[in-house]
């Protein structure tokens, strides 16, 4: 069975290895131990309250039971910005207009921003490409928004998303082509990997310092703001359904979406609800499909099952139970793995 659970000191190697599946581009997934193992630190120190907001941050990973394989992860970010800046590019809309000749042109501008100081985050989405199918990629995602369902209080008022950008046949941004190559005069690669080191003094030190007309970018280049990279699709579909959308910002190495929302105009605050748990013999096969999470913190769990739900009771089968680590009369936090239509 695939369950999504709360990372462990001991998930170091796996995530080294999803880290090497998923490439350039996700900045929080490189396939470095000294960096993933500190990285699980930080949630253990995050769970048992030893950390400052700024340094706040959870993780979790897809499990298949069966093998015991970790075969994707997830995470939230607590508050970014706080420690150094969080930077993106706003997208803002200028009007130049002349009485005298009677003309107007209406231009959009990127302007560097760290508008989205103080924000949770959504981030280091990664789902094993094997494993793509019986909506796992459904369940990493969407189980990190039951999680803060269950623990609101530990979370900001606004939530963003950062999504992998657009990269060319060639693995190369034509956005970072265009702009970043001119400003930050180091290789794509080579920025990205600085900034998952954390060392992000050379964004504030370089940047460009005047507004960026997007008209002057080349066509390759413009096509990509707002745009995500083919395998990130999926994920920004999900994103959406769930409250999230592009307003104002986007990445300023490749262009891609920013997604945002209020925390409390989020589905899960409205669809999902406390249930207690009963324990069947059979499962309906018929049953709609829900996302089911523990009530626990350090060692929070979602299954997706085929579940019936009526009364505030939940009718779990005893494999979905265990999984969960949950027993009869246990409450857990239910919701439709999709909205009603």
């Amino acid at each position: 069975m695939i369950v999504l659970r709360m990372c462990r000191p001991d998930d170091v190697d796996a995530l080294v290895m999803l880290g090497h599946k998923a490439g350039p581009g996700l900045t929080t997934l490189k396939p470095d131990p000294v960096a993933q193992g500190a990285r699980l630190e930080r949630v253990q120190r995050t769970i048992a309250g030893e950390l400052p907001l700024a340094e706040q941050g959870y993780l979790f990973v897809l499990e298949d039971t069966a093998s015991g394989k970790v075969v994707g992860v997830c995470g939230i970010e607590v508050a970014v910005g706080l420690d150094q800046a969080f930077w993106t590019y706003r997208m803002d809309t200028f009007v130049h207009a002349s009485r005298e000749l009677g003309l107007w042109t209406r231009m959009d501008k990127l302007h560097m921003s760290h508008g989205l100081t103080g924000y949770s985050e959504l981030c280091t989405l990664f789902l094993d490409p094997d494993f793509r199918v019986n909506g796992n990629g459904s369940l990493l995602s969407k189980a990190r928004f039951m999680f803060i369902g269950q623990f609101r209080e530990r979370f900001a008022e606004r939530i963003c998303a950062e999504m992998r950008g657009y990269f060319d046949e060639n693995g190369e941004s034509p956005f970072w082509k265009a702009l970043g190559a001119h400003f930050y005069r180091i290789d794509f690669h080579e920025a990205d990997r600085l900034v998952a080191l954390g060392k992000k003094s050379f964004l504030a030190e370089l940047m460009p310092r005047y507004p960026v007309y997007i008209d002057f970018l080349p066509q390759d280049a413009r096509d990509c703001i707002g745009k995500v990279h083919k395998e990130t699709e999926p994920a920004r579909r999900m994103l959406e359904v769930e409250g999230l959308r592009l307003e104002q910002h986007v990445d300023i190495f490749e262009g891609g979406p920013v997604l945002e929302a209020r925390i409390d105009d989020l589905r899960v605050m409205r669809d999902s609800q406390l249930c207690q748990v009963e324990i069947v013999a059979e499962t309906a096969a018929d049953a709609p499909r829900q996302l089911v999470a523990n009530g626990e913190l350090a060692d929070f769990r979602v299954i997706l099952a085929a579940a019936n739900v009526s009364d505030g009771v939940v009718h779990l089968g005893a494999e979905q139970a265990r999984a969960l680590q949950a027993k009869a009369g246990d409450r857990v936090r239910v919701m439709p793995q999709n909205p009603a239509k």
